[in-house]
């Protein structure tokens, strides 16, 4: 007797550390500033790291691990040693995929720097740093504690600890700022040679100072040109744009990152940390829970002791909401995805979404392509309303 039960997909795990030197004013992610010098409580950390872990274990389904992403916050502020245990800890209860991808999310200022051979001896294969800008004048603004001379020197030790699959992170339409600057920017990015290129805009997002404060940013059609003429820039350089703000190289794209947009499943554990979990639910159908951990550091150190556990909330996505939710993912990747994978992972038939393809063609934001779904350049611009056309097809409503 076959089993015709659709199958899980792939799994990925995602670790949050919430600490970081000091808070940006454009960061909205759950970071916790400790100031210069702070003693982090590494072995309660750890401690209720594998403890979440081991909660969260039967949701893994067997599956082996193929990425590790450790995000913060600002994860280098944690020694080798932490990582080394961590990743015992890890390989002890999952399998690891063999070719597993491990990236270390890090601070190019001189604070952690003498960490990186330590990283690349723990077991992190790929590094990315937070540069965001490499002009003074732009960090300073964005309450950056490094300089570009720290991120040009962090570079360069990366590579002498061993790391040759490094990522930038590099923000444009910075307060002030104009083509030629975000240019200058990318040149300094690109004399180092990064496998990887995130580039991507600053917004103002709620909650946090610059939503508040704003800076004054650039005009929307100097944000256009600087777009532009970036990609243009970048292409040439040879980093080749596979997802909205991400470039690499060929072999360098992310796979953590090609897994969440690809609609596969992960794990998080940590404080504040999200994770995404598939499981067949009765009659083969697939069930998709959505889950999140306390975010507080405390109160999540507590919670090892808590009889409800690290998770603070839960909830299923509803069978009407996975189409938006599938679409707000694959759309991102400039190659898409086939349409039969809207199938597998919405249990909708593609016949169902033809009205609404169309339409999203005639406008031009879809590629004329009946076999695959893929936006088109205009469409990545105006992805908001390519995802408002394909969500409100009737047959995925109802």
């Amino acid at each position: 007797m076959t089993d015709d039960s659709p199958a899980l997909p792939p799994l990925a795990l995602y670790v949050h550390v919430p600490w970081c030197v000091r808070k940006c004013p454009y960061c909205d992610f759950n970071s916790h500033g400790v100031g210069r010098g702070a003693v982090l409580p590494e072995e309660e950390y750890l401690a209720a790291l594998i403890a979440d872990l081991d909660a969260d274990l039967p949701l893994a389904a067997g599956r082996p691990l193929a990425s590790i992403f450790i995000g913060g916050g600002t994860p280098s502020l944690m020694s080798a040693a932490f990582y080394s245990r961590l990743f015992e800890a890890l390989a002890a209860r999952l399998p690891l995929a063999r070719d597993i991808e491990i990236t270390l999310e890090a601070n190019p200022g001189t604070l952690e720097r003498g960490r990186f051979a330590g990283y690349r001896a723990a077991g992190i294969n790929r590094l990315s740093l937070g540069v965001q800008s490499f002009q003074d004048e732009q960090l300073a603004a964005l309450g950056r504690i490094h300089s570009g001379a720290d991120a040009a020197a962090a570079v360069d030790e990366a590579r002498r600890a061993g790391f040759d699959n490094l990522n930038l992170d590099l923000m444009h339409g910075l307060p002030g700022q104009t083509p030629a600057l975000a240019l200058a920017d990318l040149e300094a990015a690109l004399a180092l040679s990064p496998e990887h290129l995130s580039w991507y805009q600053l917004t103002l997002e709620p909650n946090t100072a610059f939503h508040s404060h704003p800076p004054p940013l650039p005009e929307e059609e100097v944000l256009w040109d600087i777009q532009d003429l970036g990609h243009e820039r970048l292409e040439a350089a040879g980093l080749v744009r596979y997802e909205i703000s991400a470039y690499a190289r060929g072999g360098r794209r992310s796979r953590h990152n090609l897994n969440y947009w690809r609609f596969g499943d992960y794990l998080g554990i940590g404080a504040g940390a999200h994770g995404k979990l598939s499981r067949r639910g009765g009659g083969g159908a697939m069930a998709i829970e959505r889950r999140w951990k306390s975010r507080q550091p405390d109160a999540y150190l507590r919670r090892s002791e808590d009889p409800r556990g690290f998770v603070a909330g839960r909830s299923l996505i509803e069978e009407a909401e996975l189409p938006l939710e599938f679409a707000m993912n694959a759309l991102r990747l400039v190659d898409g995805v086939p349409l039969s994978t809207w199938s597998r992972c919405t249990g909708r038939e593609p016949a169902r979404l033809e009205d609404r393809l169309a339409a999203a063609r005639k406008k031009g934001l879809l590629v004329e392509d009946a076999g695959r779904l893929q936006a088109t350049p205009q469409g990545l611009l105006f992805l908001n309303e390519l995802l408002a056309l394909i969500s409100q097809d009737r047959g995925c409503q109802g």
